[in-house]
């Protein structure tokens, strides 16, 4: 069995798949990735199945030294990856040999990093069905909690299996995350409680900008700024919480609810993130800000049938070199100027 040596173990670096699911109603939250795109293009890089667990890491990502020959590919925000002294690309397929050491740094831009590694990724028990940490409950993952210093990790054996190559750089993040902005358009459907909201707290929500508070984690995207105004309060007989859903609690700002949420809340939910825009939302740093836009169900069932069809036409293309866009990011809308200059 191959396997890696865990020298920094970042700030919060598990192993993640797509999450747990069937049994929000035995009260264990799905878990799971947060950024779904950077996961799947990461399998997708490296040839996996498209559920293979992955290691994720924010903020501060990990350094590991392979025992063994690895491929692998790093996605998602851009924490200047290092193998040994030299740059390792992001969003590229590429080999790591016994004895090196990969790390990846404080991320420069966005939170939430990747790695996949080719034959199946890290090699970790199933719990109900997924390789996914929980970490409230210990279960799942590495022995169900983040990474530690001097963990020994085991992966699956690469040395079989040719690897993916999508050219140099060739599915850059910072075109779909849009680092460099101060504020992203976050598009949302609106209900299922919007109804217990004035038309003033409606104005509200989707008029005003909010910023992404020091308060965020993998439960929920907490915001900072304007209340919003609710007709009779916000309280409500809980009931379930999906994915995105964004609830108003009595302070009157929203929690976007994320992958370790609470299964069920009694705060009203004024809307749901779009599927497709998930990504964009946890990408987005401290003190960077969102804005809502409204759209119908059937327009976010829309985008998400066009990334689906996306990812199946970058896996039927896997060894060439593509020039696709992905389709979710239009309308490219933005509120203000950037903060920094796009990279090149």
């Amino acid at each position: 069995m191959a396997k890696f040596t865990v020298c920094v173990p970042g700030l919060l670096t598990t192993v993640q798949d797509r999450g747990r699911m069937g049994y929000a109603a035995s009260g264990f939250s799905p878990s799971g990735v947060m950024d779904r795109r950077a996961f799947s293009l990461g399998n997708l890089l490296v040839g996996n199945a498209a559920n293979a667990p992955a290691i994720e890491f924010a903020f501060a990502g990990p350094t590991l030294e392979f025992e063994n020959d690895a491929v692998v590919a790093i996605t998602g925000a851009d924490f200047n990856p290092r193998l040994d002294e030299e740059r390792a690309p992001m969003y590229q397929a590429f080999v790591v040999r016994a004895g090196q050491r990969l790390s990846m740094p404080a991320a420069e831009r966005g939170v939430y990093g990747y790695l996949a590694i080719a034959n199946g990724g890290v090699d970790v028990p199933r719990v109900m069905g997924s390789a996914s940490t929980n970490l409230k409950c210990g279960l799942g993952g590495f022995e169900g909690r983040r990474f530690a210093f001097g963990d020994v990790v085991n992966y699956h054996d690469t040395t079989p299996n040719p690897y993916y190559d999508f050219g140099p750089n060739h599915y850059r993040n910072d075109p779909f995350y849009h680092f460099e902005y101060l504020t992203q358009e976050i598009r949302v459907v609106p209900g299922p409680q919007s109804d217990l909201f004035t038309s003033r707290g409606i104005d509200t929500f989707y008029k005003e900008r909010y910023q992404v508070s020091a308060q965020t984690d993998r439960m929920g995207c907490r915001l900072d700024g304007p209340q919003i105004e609710s007709s009779r309060g916000s309280d409500i007989i809980s009931d379930g919480i999906a994915l995105g859903s964004i609830q108003i609690p009595a302070q009157g700002t929203p929690i976007v609810m994320l992958a370790d949420r609470q299964t069920t809340g009694g705060y009203a939910k004024i809307a749901t993130v779009a599927s497709v825009d998930i990504p964009l939302l946890v990408q987005r740093a401290t003190k960077q800000y969102v804005q809502f836009k409204p759209v119908s169900v059937i327009e976010a069932q829309r985008l998400l049938v066009a990334e689906r069809d996306y990812y199946r036409n970058v896996r039927a293309n896997a060894r060439g070199r593509l020039t696709l866009e992905m389709p979710c990011i239009e309308p490219n809308d933005h509120a203000g100027e950037p903060t920094m200059p796009p990279v090149e």
